[in-house]
C-alpha cells in the first residue's frame, strides 16, 4: 500500500510506523514470506532468496526491493508518522486497546494476484471475507485517530478501496514480460504449500529514517 503524501508534497517525516497483520516470527507463515522476500524483518537481517531458473539472483533482488523495505505484512492502514505531541509509548498503549476489541479470525485463502502492477498474495476477487477485512481495515484507521499524522489515517478513512494483501513483488513493469511471467509461476508454485494462517495479532513495524527498512517491533494478541 503506497504511502500518503502530505499536502503540499512536503517530505514525510520520520520515524513512520505500519499497523499490520504478519505472521509471528518463527512460524512457517513468516519464514517463507521472509524467505521470499530475502530479509527477516524481526532479526533486521538479510535472508538468502529463492534461486529460480532463468532469472538472475539480482533481477528478483531489484523486483522484491520495494516489499523487502516493507517487511513480510499486510497493512491495514497506510504507513504513517505519529501526530504533533504523540510518541511511541501513545501509539503502543492504543494498538494495545484495539487488540482488545478485535477477535482472532482465519486468514481466507489467499492467491498470487497481480495488485496495482504487482504481484502479491490476496484473496480470491469472490471471497466473502473481502468485507470483513475492509471492516477491520476502517476499524484500525478510527483507532489511530488523534495518533497518526497522516490525513488518510487520521481521518479513519480508506482512500482506495481496501484489499487485504502481502505484496510479492514491487512493479512488474521492471522486467520483461517473460520474467513476469515466470515469477508469478514460481510464486505460485512456492506459496501453494503455506499452511493456514490466523490473523490473531496486531503487528508494529517502523521505519527509521527515509530509504531505511522497516523492522517489526512488536505483536499484540488480539483478545475480542
Amino acid at each position: 500500500m503506497a504511502e500518503p503524501q502530505p499536502p503540499g508534497g512536503a517530505a514525510p517525516h520520520f520515524p513512520r510506523y505500519a499497523l499490520a497483520y504478519a505472521p509471528n516470527p518463527g512460524t512457517l507463515g513468516w519464514l517463507a514470506g521472509s524467505h521470499w522476500l530475502g530479509r527477516c524483518a524481526a532479526q533486521a537481517q538479510p535472508m538468502e532468496q529463492l534461486r529460480i531458473e532463468g532469472i538472475a539472483p539480482e533481477a528478483l533482488h531489484m523486483l522484491t526491493a520495494m516489499p523487502r523495505q516493507l517487511g513480510w505484512r499486510a497493512a491495514w492502514v497506510p504507513d504513517f508518522a505519529l501526530a504533533p505531541g504523540r510518541d511511541w509509548l501513545d501509539l503502543q498503549h492504543a494498538v494495545h486497546h484495539l487488540a482488545q476489541r478485535l477477535a482472532p479470525r482465519p486468514v481466507p485463502m489467499l492467491q498470487v494476484r497481480v495488485h496495482e502492477g504487482c504481484l502479491a498474495l490476496a484473496p480470491g476477487p469472490a471471497d466473502a471475507a473481502h468485507a470483513e477485512l475492509q471492516a477491520m481495515a476502517a476499524t484500525c484507521a478510527q483507532a489511530l485517530q488523534g495518533i497518526a499524522a497522516d490525513a488518510a489515517t487520521a481521518t479513519g478513512a480508506v482512500t482506495a478501496p481496501y484489499l487485504f494483501h502481502l505484496p510479492l513483488t514491487g512493479p512488474l513493469h521492471l522486467v520483461p514480460a517473460e520474467t513476469q511471467t515466470l515469477v508469478q509461476e514460481v510464486a505460485q508454485d512456492f506459496f501453494a504449500d503455506l499452511p493456514p494462517l490466523r490473523i490473531d495479532s496486531l503487528a508494529l513495524f517502523s521505519q527509521a529514517s527515509p530509504h531505511s527498512d522497516f523492522v517489526l517491533l512488536d505483536h499484540l494478541e488480539l483478545r475480542g
